[in-house]
């Protein structure tokens, strides 16, 4: 099961305690929000991608949506987004539930800029129902990120 990989990835930190397991589902961003509590901009949704033949993550603040013409410009590809079954088995965490943890070796991760204006986010871990409140700091180190990037609109009055 994936939490249980991210569990084990978060115990080399020490960070597995802080893992939250819900009894309801936080597969969507409200969802997640309701479960935790907290603002749906907070929710740090992670969207899985093909690009140029390869897995890619996005990182993005809950309130963004990914906008196709920056994508496109950043990635030289259009935002194709991975099937329930692809994401499985490209990314290791099902749809609901995808995080930048403990995933495949050859994915990429990027974290969308709309994140910054937050101390702590919400990202998922490898279940429909888990979450963990991570400092932006933290997401860089556990993430492996590749680098920031703007690829979404809507989350603030300039995009």
């Amino acid at each position: 099961m994936a939490i249980e990989k991210v569990k084990d990835f978060f115990k080399q930190y020490g960070m597995d305690s802080q893992i939250k397991e819900f009894e309801v589902s936080s597969a969507t961003v409200d969802l997640a929000a309701s479960a935790l509590g907290c603002e749906p901009e907070r929710i740090a949704k992670t969207l899985s991608f093909m690009v140029n033949g390869q897995a890619a993550l996005v990182v993005a603040a809950g309130d963004a949506k990914v906008d196709n013409k920056k994508f496109k410009e950043y990635f030289k590809t259009k935002a194709k987004m991975l099937s329930p079954d692809e994401a499985i088995d490209r990314v290791g965490h099902a749809i609901g539930g995808v995080c930048p943890f403990a995933i495949k070796n050859d994915v990429s991760v990027y974290l969308d800029i709309s994140l910054k204006r937050f101390k702590t986010i919400y990202p998922a871990c490898g279940s429909s129902n888990s979450a963990i409140e991570l400092t932006i700091k933290q997401l860089e180190q556990y993430s492996s990120y590749s680098e920031w990037i703007d690829v979404c609109k809507g989350w603030n009055d300039c995009t």
